[in-house]
């Protein structure tokens, strides 16, 4: 009779009251979780603001306004050079931090923010792989289809679209001229032209994505961004580890089902494209070896294991690790010459360095190919390493999960289950490494001088300085995850940069702030977000961007 006189009362309670139970339980909890966080968690004693150490949510709500990156560096400078954004992570700005947390013998893996980009259980690639020792034979598999000869190749496909689109950047009809052309977002333009770049070294042909006229396929790097944007704020979320469990379960479909129209593009795309370039490979099956294209998807498909001669990759994860690529090399490479052209225009007198640089080492355009005389141009590799620790393809942090046995960072113990990462953006303004003009595009600071003297006058570009600033950048990553393609990259923007100033004159669009900070974006006047001077970024885990807006004209001979 109790307890059918308990059900009864039970079901007297109204829905508001339901509702109100809920409340009051979810609050009771959320701050009892709170309190054990700020004051008896095993990372209590690690600085931070005061709502980040207690939750996730202000680092998530920052990730969703894509300026999570300008919050950290903000952070940075209140606590110090080490803080912690959320109950369990702790970032660093500090180069001796980047090297116990991303060496090869470093006690971590990739944090499960990785796996949450899984659109289901087939995609295992090698970004997303989380497990030590699968990531490491994944990576073995994908180093066999980047090697010298893979450079190599590659170089020939890239001068092409680079002279086309040089072309298309200046009409013969406007060179005849001489006339300055009208002013382009030069984000747009090098979007394209990196795309099309990616299709002929992926998938076998160009997508045509530069070229004029109507083309469905110009909606797809779009797309990609779209795709980025959607899935980021979900990778930081504060109930990461419920959304993990929940993905295999039906979430995933609901996210397919709810995500823009864009990124169902781009994933259909792959897998169209992917389905082609097999149905192209299977057509030149029977050809000789030395008339089969030879792009990355070919030396990916070719890949055979030494042991038993086995295929490397079945179709699922060639998809998987074409859909990789793309937004590797493709948009990570169009960011850093977004930065590039923004900082050369922004400051001429660098632009007139690199000039003449190209210009007395190379007889013509056609000249500027993949070799040593391009390699051995100094004040353009500068400029190159430069313009990329100023604008770093990936904003924040690549997070890392602390193993058991614990991890030493810079001599402190961070327990098994932490999370740990340098934030890129910070650390490329670190004035501790890069001295009071770190937020200033200096390529000089890449360059050792000749004499004392000289070197006064560049602001102290000593073996010394450049030493420690190679040690603090590391625009490709280093140890277990650097960047595969890191050389076809190099190449990539080495070309394009080269033969593009080699051919015109370039300047920023006359009252053009597009791509530079403006007052109200940020933390007030000293703060990067606001100053005209520095490129800005949109953090979807990639760098989204625009500008800088330029005008070309022919060079004058």
């Amino acid at each position: 009779m109790a307890s059918l006189a308990s059900w009864q009362k039970l079901e007297s309670i109204t829905p508001s009251e339901w509702l109100l139970v809920l409340v009051l339980t979810g609050s009771l909890l959320f701050t009892a979780n709170a309190i054990y966080n700020l004051y008896f968690h095993p990372l209590a004693h690690i600085p931070g603001p005061f709502w980040a150490r207690a939750s996730g949510i202000p680092s998530w709500w920052h990730a969703r306004s894509g300026k999570r990156h300008v919050w950290l560096w903000r952070q940075f400078q209140i606590y110090g050079n080490k803080i912690r954004v959320t109950p369990n992570t702790v970032l660093f700005c500090d180069t001796q931090a980047y090297a116990d947390i991303y060496s090869n013998k470093s006690n971590v893996r990739r944090s499960p923010f990785y796996s949450a980009w899984k659109r289901d259980s087939r995609e295992n690639h090698t970004l997303n792989t989380i497990d030590v020792a699968e990531h490491a034979q994944k990576r073995k598999r994908l180093n066999m289809a980047f090697t010298e000869k893979t450079t190599r190749a590659a170089a020939s496909f890239i001068t092409d679209h680079v002279d086309r689109w040089n072309e298309l950047l200046v009409p013969e009809e406007r060179g005849k001229t001489g006339d300055w052309t009208t002013p382009v977002d030069l984000s747009e333009k090098l979007d394209a032209l990196v795309f099309d770049i990616m299709g002929d070294l992926c998938f076998g042909r160009s997508f045509d994505v530069k070229e004029p006229g109507y083309n469905p396929l110009k909606a797809v790097p779009h797309s990609i961004v779209e795709y980025m944007k959607f899935y980021y704020p979900i990778c930081r979320s504060p109930v990461l580890s419920l959304l993990l469990w929940l993905k295999p379960r039906g979430l995933n479909r609901i996210f397919a089902f709810l995500s823009p129209p864009a990124a169902r593009l781009y994933l259909k795309f792959v897998d169209d494209s992917t389905a082609s370039r097999i149905t192209l490979m299977e057509k030149q099956a029977s050809m000789q070896e030395e008339d089969r294209r030879k792009d990355l998807f070919y030396f990916l498909a070719s890949a055979r294991d030494p042991d038993t001669g086995a295929s490397v990759y079945q179709e699922f994860e060639l998809r998987a690790e074409a859909s990789l690529l793309i937004v590797a090399g493709s948009d990570t490479t169009s960011i850093s010459l977004s930065g590039i052209f923004f900082y050369l225009t922004t400051n001429p007198q660098c632009l007139a360095k690199l000039t003449a640089e190209v210009r007395s080492a190379f007889s013509s355009a056609e000249d500027i190919v993949y070799g040593p005389r391009l390699l051995g141009c100094e004040y353009l590799k500068a400029c190159v390493d430069e313009g990329m620790r100023l604008v770093p393809a990936g904003p924040c942090e690549l997070p890392r999960e602390v193993l058991e046995g614990g991890l030493l960072v810079k001599g402190e113990y961070y327990p098994p289950g932490t999370v740990v990462g340098t934030v890129p953006w910070a650390l490329s303004r670190s004035r501790a490494v890069w001295g009071d003009d770190a937020e200033t595009f200096r390529p000089e600071r890449w360059i050792v001088a000749n004499e004392e003297k000289e070197a006064e006058q560049q602001h102290g570009s000593t073996k010394e300085s450049v030493k420690r600033a190679r040690e603090a950048h590391h625009p490709f990553l280093s140890g277990p995850g650097s960047c595969v393609g890191k050389n076809v990259a190099m190449v990539e923007m080495l070309i394009v940069i080269a033969r593009t100033v080699y051919r015109f004159d370039i300047r920023r669009a006359p009252g053009s702030t597009v791509g530079g900070g403006s007052p109200g974006q940020g933390y007030g006047p000293d703060d990067p977000a606001e100053d005209p001077s520095q490129f800005q970024l949109y953090d979807a885990y990639i760098s989204l961007r625009k500008g800088p807006v330029v005008q070309f004209r022919t060079r004058r001979v």
